[in-house]
């Protein structure tokens, strides 16, 4: 009777333990695989556990803005003016001493992500700050659900995507 007793009472211990250690698989994200939070919630998010040097970090703390993407300010931000978005902020310097562009774009319910992606991509101006450039390679557009990510910048654009990326787990 009591070697029973002992095993049911570590049975339940087993379940409860199992209960409280298996949390949630969604993080950030809901049932629709949109990341939840505002943009710019979402935005600090990836500026926080990108994997950046000090002096790039301190750059995004000290040196950056934040601008809301509107209809007559989407050209130069996304490359195209006729691109429709729910809304879209964008993290740029506050003085323009290098090519550095963070933008996230919440799509409207329904629309075609790869579409707008692929508008996003080929119009992007790597070359829109008037004496410096991004490379082409250093040009990130990438999407988890219904919120994409446009990152031009030499420096930091890799480990500002893999912050991104890191938001869907």
């Amino acid at each position: 009777m009591i070697k029973k007793t002992l095993l049911f009472m570590m049975a339940i211990i087993a379940v409860l333990s199992l209960a409280a250690c298996s949390g949630s698989s969604e993080k950030s994200n809901n049932k629709s695989g949109n990341l939840e939070g505002s943009l710019e919630d979402i935005m600090e998010k990836i500026y926080e556990t990108a994997d950046l040097d000090d002096d790039f970090r301190d750059y995004i703390k000290n040196g950056m803005m934040l601008e809301e993407v509107n209809a007559e300010r989407a050209e130069y931000f996304l490359g195209k003016s006729d691109i429709e978005f729910e809304e879209a902020l964008a993290s740029e310097p506050m003085i323009q001493p290098g090519a550095y562009s963070l933008v996230l774009v919440r799509a409207k319910e329904g629309a075609d992500i790869d579409k707008l992606k692929s508008e996003i991509k080929e119009n992007s101006n790597p070359m829109k700050w008037i004496c410096v450039g991004v490379s082409e390679e250093n040009i990130i557009v990438d999407n988890i659900g219904d919120i994409i990510f446009l990152v031009m910048s030499d420096d930091g654009a890799k480990p500002l995507h893999e912050a991104f990326r890191a938001l869907e787990s």
